[in-house]
């Protein structure tokens, strides 16, 4: 396969990355960099950088759609972004440093992490009370979403143990180039409670403002190269906006079900590459 050819395949293939990573709230990095090192054979490092930007490219195509959807909510994304950008940029740093075959078996543990607590708490829980919390009361971070005919308002908690999770969540997403998505919205989801709709579109939001930070560590460091970066940005966009799409006509449960599928199915894949 010549270059250019390989090139405009990476494209294509990225366009369903980037849908399916914009839906779920995860940035088209999580499918990017196992479809990169996996089916193309690229260096993991190089895989990452293009991922990264690509993150960036699909957030900004998906968020304003989320956003006027009501599905993002601004205000917990803006909250939780402090302390996402601060773990991002420390684990770009630690990325350089790191060996190829350490990066896989973080990325795979992380996702295997984040597929058994949405596993364990699967089912919704609209019907339990949501304990109360003072920072969410404070800053206003509770909110209502449309769900198919009706609108829903949910309550936002723990939001002290979100921002927690969320600096880990951000040197996830430094070190690997994976928008984070995939710890982010467990964290929404499971700890303070969001509506999963809400979670993936505020991850999305998110995964964005994260990405940025630490690219400029991938660029400072050369692990980008322009002709891929583009093609996995373009091929992302594209999907990106047919993904924001798609959120308000998806069940809730339907896309549970997928979100935990993908994340079971990456991470086994990447154990066994890291581990082999």
């Amino acid at each position: 396969m010549s270059p250019l050819v390989e090139i405009v395949v990476i494209a294509l293939v990225c366009v369903a990355s980037g849908a399916l990573g914009s839906l779920l709230g995860l940035g088209g990095g999580t499918f990017i960099v196992p479809i990169l090192t996996l089916a193309f054979g690229l260096d993991v490092r190089l895989a990452i950088g293009a991922s990264v930007i690509s993150v960036v490219a699909g957030s900004a195509a998906a968020s304003p759609r989320y956003l006027d959807q009501g599905f993002a909510n601004l205000r917990v994304a803006v909250t939780l972004e402090v302390a996402t950008v601060s773990g991002a940029v420390g684990g770009a740093l630690l990325a350089g440093h790191l060996s190829a075959r350490t990066l896989y078996v973080v990325f795979g543990a992380a996702l295997a992490f984040s597929a058994a607590q949405m596993l364990r708490n699967r089912q919704e829980r609209s019907g339990l009370a949501v304990p109360g919390d003072r920072i969410a009361d404070v800053l206003t971070l509770h909110g209502s979403v449309t769900d198919g005919p009706r609108q829903h308002a949910y309550r936002v908690t723990r939001t002290a143990t979100g921002l927690t999770m969320m600096t880990a969540a951000g040197a996830v997403s430094g070190l690997l180039g994976i928008g984070s998505g995939a710890m982010k919205v467990p964290a929404m989801d499971l700890a303070m409670r969001l509506p999963i709709k809400v979670s993936t579109a505020t991850s999305n939001l998110m995964i964005g403002v994260t990405g940025a930070a630490s690219a400029v560590v991938y660029l400072q460091r050369g692990d980008v190269v322009p002709a891929l970066a583009a093609a996995v940005a373009i091929g992302t966009v594209v999907g990106a906006r047919l993904g924001s799409r798609l959120l308000a006509g998806v069940r809730t449960t339907t896309l549970r079900t997928v979100f935990l599928v993908v994340l079971l199915v990456i991470s086994v894949q990447m154990l066994l590459r890291g581990l082999a």
